[in-house]
């Protein structure tokens, strides 16, 4: 058989993974980098360019929110991406990660923070 079938060992129990695989992988980690920097440019839009009638307090706890939240997709994306590379060589199941939720929520949390402060 070919070194590119499943059956060809690399060594300490890994498989070769198909590249499609691979690549799909890749992609889902430069979301990740692009979910982070929206966040991010979000922060610094709520903290300096928008034109919100919010006291300094509630404006300053939504941007740092949003910035601290980038903060740790940019530290999850490149572990999750090396977590996923090594349990698809391993032939194991994807583990499931609570951070889509997390972010789900935090959005969510912020998107009605911006509509309860503009509505009072």
């Amino acid at each position: 058989m070919g070194s590119d079938t499943p059956e060809h060992e690399t060594g300490k129990g890994e498989v070769p993974v198909d590249y499609r695989f691979t690549l799909a992988n890749e992609r889902t980690f430069l979301a990740w980098v692009r979910t982070a920097l929206a966040l991010l440019a979000g922060a610094v839009a709520v903290l300096h360019l928008l034109p919100l009638d919010w006291g300094e307090g509630i404006r300053t706890t939504v941007g740092l929110a949003l910035a601290l939240l980038a903060a740790a997709i940019t530290v999850y994306a490149p572990l999750r991406w090396l977590h996923v590379q090594r349990v698809m060589r391993r032939g194991r199941p994807l583990p499931l990660s609570l951070l889509p939720l997390i972010v789900t929520v935090a959005i969510g949390l912020v998107c009605l923070l911006v509509i309860v402060g503009n509505l009072l």
